[in-house]
């Protein structure tokens, strides 16, 4: 063992010691320790460098910042930005990044000046042409790589995939299995991403020697083996399971709490004490206070100390002014939609049942109308922004958003996509809605009837889980129909996955609201090829939705 590796660092980190005694006369700013070939960073003002195990320079460079050596590549930040050098203190690369990591495996991340991430190879090149919006160290053959819809997968040396699953967070591979979050929880997954037990947990810890420490979403730990079977519990629940479900049944109180908070205008009452706000919201002292209470439980709004109570962020979503508020679905879910709830155990034994069509029922009402489409507009101002980029458009040619309300993802493709003819087509009443200042046509029309136009890109954004499968399919069919030769259907939805529960309660929602459903990969697969079409791709968009390309079959 070569004398560098038995050279801790002094206490106040301006040295290393061999034996309790100094390695060298010399004294710096701060040190880090010795790597292989035996060279320490060290730092004094404002350069840095490194040094031999006697504490002379390894050569006559400065540099602002230095770090370890890592496969003989040390990691340097200089005025002109960061880069690796060899050992004697020369560039590996002329290159220069934001961000630069270690080499581990030949290959080390690095971050350019745009944000992205990448992985260089030994000789300092790219080692692939992708950009992530993060990329780790490589470990035993592989990478941890995040894409900029925030979920990861395992890339080989070479940046391409190990398996074709991405999950919400992941962790590089330890003994063959590697941690993995996604909706419905965290787990192990072995190398071809596939869970390795059907259980999820609130935390796991990477296995070790079979075993692994796991917290579970109660609050209860416990070792499981490599089969998610319990072999020791080191803590009990925290959480009474009685008082969780307890809390699940008396959800309307929620509901009903903050619905009545936004027809007593609360919310723009703030901030204030419980006197104005009994004042201004017509109820009493007792009763404000009340429900101050009981909204501050919620996260809704919160107390100083002068006794003055003021919305929090999630609040202020119930100001019926704010760009996504959420006003007016707390009063539909109060009322009509409790009242359609209330039929669920007759819309699950009769398998013929359909409710009315609440569109029709929402469109003889002006008033529900418009808060109903501003209820959907804040929806999609909230889940749309952010996978506008991702959908495959043209940049000429004509795009059809189909039953797109009002139109949030229309002016968000028009804005994109300047050059091509983004048309809405929607149901009369809400084209009425509509904004006489707009980037993009619209056009009324009953989506069960023929289209009225002919489409390069028609894009059906959660619409088809509002229907039943026949009429589902004869939405499919419209828009066959209205679709050029070679053009493209593209359909955003929530993906049902078979091995995780997630979108259960969705699913019912739309049973009896709509009479839809959420449905898997394969039921929009089946959809698609009774539609005369063919399914050419899907991607995960966001944490809720994905992205279903089609063609003509």
């Amino acid at each position: 063992m070569t004398r560098w590796s038995e050279t801790p660092i002094a206490a106040d980190n301006t040295h290393h010691l061999l034996a309790g005694r100094p390695l060298y006369a010399d004294r710096f700013d701060e040190v880090l320790k010795f790597h292989a070939p035996g060279l320490a960073p060290v730092r004094r003002a404002d350069e840095a460098w490194h040094i031999h195990e006697d504490g002379t320079p390894a050569y006559t460079r400065r540099f602002i910042r230095t770090f370890g050596y890592y496969e003989g590549r040390a990691a340097v930040t200089a005025s002109d930005g960061w880069h690796h050098i060899t050992v004697d203190g020369d560039d590996l690369y002329p290159e220069r990044y934001a961000w630069c990591g270690n080499f581990q495996n030949g290959r080390c991340p690095v971050r350019d000046t745009t944000g992205e991430y990448h992985h260089l190879t030994a000789e300092g090149q790219p080692a692939y042409h992708e950009r992530w919006r993060y990329a780790g160290d490589y470990r035993d053959g592989s990478a941890v790589v995040q894409r900029a819809d925030g979920h990861s997968t395992h890339i080989d040396p070479h940046g391409q995939p190990l398996h074709d699953r991405w999950f919400i967070d992941l962790d590089v591979f330890h003994k063959g299995f590697a941690r993995a979050r996604d909706d419905a929880g965290w787990m192990h997954v072995d190398r071809h991403g596939q869970p390795a037990y059907a259980r999820r947990f609130a935390a796991v810890e990477p296995f070790y020697n079979g075993q692994a420490r796991v917290e579970r979403h109660d609050g209860g730990l416990e070792i499981i083996d490599e089969a998610a079977h319990s072999l020791v519990e080191l803590r009990p629940a925290l959480r009474s399971e009685f008082h969780a479900l307890s809390a699940d049944i008396v959800g309307a109180w929620r509901t009903d709490t903050l619905a009545v908070t936004v027809d007593l205008h609360l919310i723009p009452a703030l901030p204030a004490t419980p006197l104005a706000v009994a004042t201004r919201c017509g109820i009493t002292l007792d009763g404000a206070t009340r429900l101050l209470r009981a909204l501050a439980e919620l996260g809704v709004v919160t107390r100083a100390r002068d006794d003055l109570w003021h919305p929090t962020e999630r609040g202020a979503h119930l100001r019926e002014d704010h760009p996504q508020t959420l006003a007016d679905a707390a009063r539909e879910a109060a009322g009509p939609q409790r009242a359609r709830w209330s039929e669920l155990a007759h819309a699950l034994r009769d398998g013929e049942w359909h409710p009315s069509d609440v569109f029709q029922e929402v469109a003889t009402s002006p008033a529900r109308a418009t808060s109903h489409n501003r209820m959907l507009r804040s929806y999609a101002r909230h889940d749309y922004t952010s996978i506008a980029g991702h959908l495959p458009l043209p940049h000429e040619g004509v795009i059809v958003d189909a039953g797109g309300g009002l139109g949030v993802l229309a002016e968000l493709v028009a804005a994109q996509r300047p050059e091509t003819s983004v048309v809405l087509l929607e149901r009369p009443e809400v084209v009425e809605q509509l904004p006489v200042q707009r980037r993009f046509a619209a056009i009324s029309a009953d989506l069960f009837a023929p289209w009225p136009i002919a489409a390069d890109v028609i894009v059906l954004t959660r619409v088809l889980h509002d229907w039943d499968n026949d009429q589902a399919l004869t939405l499919l069919h419209r828009a066959r129909e209205a679709l050029n030769p070679g053009g493209q259907l593209v359909i955003v939805e929530l993906l049902l996955d078979p091995e995780i529960p997630g979108g259960g309660l969705c699913d019912l929602h739309l049973r009896v609201v709509t009479g839809g459903r959420e449905r898997t990969l394969a039921d929009f697969d089946a959809l698609l090829r009774r539609a005369g079409l063919r399914l050419t791709r899907h991607e995960r968009a966001s944490s809720l939705l994905h992205i279903l390309t089609a063609t003509h079959a």
